[in-house]
This record gives C-alpha cells, structure tokens and sequence, in this order.
C-alpha cells in the first residue's frame, strides 16, 4: 500500500514539474520592460491620405518618430535606420511605425507619399501622418515627452529629438532598464547599438 501511495506521489509530482518547467523557464529568459505612459488619442492623415488615429496600431508593437521631409541633418538617417527595422520584420503584421511630420504646412499627403516611395516604405503599416501642427506639436512634447519646436535659426528651421519611442499592443509606451535599472524610456535613432536594442524589445512586446 505504502508502495501504491509513493508511486501516486511520484506521479503527481513528476506532471507538476512538466508543468512548472516552461513557466519556470520563461521566468528567467522574460525581459521586465518599463512602462512610461500611455500614448494620448490622436487623428491624423497619412501619406495615402487615409484617417489614422490610435485604433490603426490596435495589437501592433510600433515606433513612433518625430521628423519632417526637408530636414537636412539628422531625419535621413532615422529613416534608414527605420528602414533597417522594417526590414527585419519584413511580412510581420504585428509592426507597425508611425512617422509624425513636424512641418505639416510643406509636408503633404503627397510629399510624404513621395518620401516613402524614395525611402522605400513597403510596411503597410507604416504611416507617415501629417495634420495640425498645434496637435502634433501637442503630441510630441506633452504625449510622447519628444522635444519639437520652431527654430528660424537653424538649418531647416526646426528642432527636434533623434529619438524612437516603443509602443505596445496596449498603447503603453515601453523600454527596457540600462544596467542600474533605470528605464532607457527612448530608443536613440541614430546609431546602430539603439537600432539593435530597438529590434530586440520589439521581439520581446510581440510575445506578450
């Protein structure tokens, strides 16, 4: 009987470790990734002069940039450097990228159609929006925390920031911890170690 009775033991504790393993497993390979805030509703057009608003990217991981088509410093290579991330999700539904002109006045329907031809934007989810600056100026410094503003004094007559912001499924803009365990909270558009990281997190948010 006492045979009977440790087999039965042995039995349910050998299933519970099948069980537990994978969860136990995935414990230890899951990255904890921050949240630093929900993306506010927004409406704008995009390139194909489509309505685009925060139900476009509904169960998509997506990036958002801050940039406009004339810019002659540091525009084109965030956009190659996003070209690079659109590729290696080549097929993928799940990515989506949403490019926020900061000079809507020039940057139309058409110039940003015109843009995403030479840049070679096949995602169909890629868009690159265009609407009231009052609204994406509102976005980007209040929503996103990315630094836009006017500057006649300067080449191209705009300033603004270099960097990607990472959206979850849920909205939620996310990043991984740097090694003291402080959120990176952005991603840095113009170099290679943040593209890589960049495509790394978004693995990791595809799975949740």
């Amino acid at each position: 009987m006492k045979n009977y009775s440790y087999i039965g033991i042995s039995f349910v504790i050998l299933l519970f470790g099948i069980w537990a393993i994978p969860k136990i497993v995935d414990n230890f390979t899951k990255t904890e990734m921050a949240i630093i805030g929900t993306v506010p509703n927004f409406t704008f057009t995009n390139q194909k002069g489509e309505t685009v608003d925060n139900e476009s990217y509904e169960d998509k991981v997506y990036v958002a940039e801050f940039f406009f088509t004339t810019c002659p410093s540091i525009c084109p290579i965030m956009n190659q450097n996003m070209v690079k991330i659109q590729n290696e999700f080549y097929g993928n539904p799940k990515l989506g990228i949403a490019s926020f002109t900061i000079n809507p006045e020039y940057d139309t329907t058409e110039v940003l159609a015109q843009y995403a031809e030479s840049y070679k934007i096949t995602n169909p989810h890629w868009h690159l929006l265009t609407g009231n600056k009052d609204e994406i100026y509102k976005l980007a410094n209040e929503g996103f925390n990315l630094y836009v503003a006017d500057a006649p004094e300067v080449e191209g007559g705009f300033e603004h920031s270099g960097f990607f912001a990472l959206i979850d499924k849920e909205g939620n803009i996310r990043s991984r911890f740097d090694e003291n365990g402080n959120p990176i909270i952005y991603y840095d558009g113009l170099e290679a170690e943040g593209i890589l990281m960049l495509i790394e997190d978004i693995k990791v948010l595809m799975k949740e």
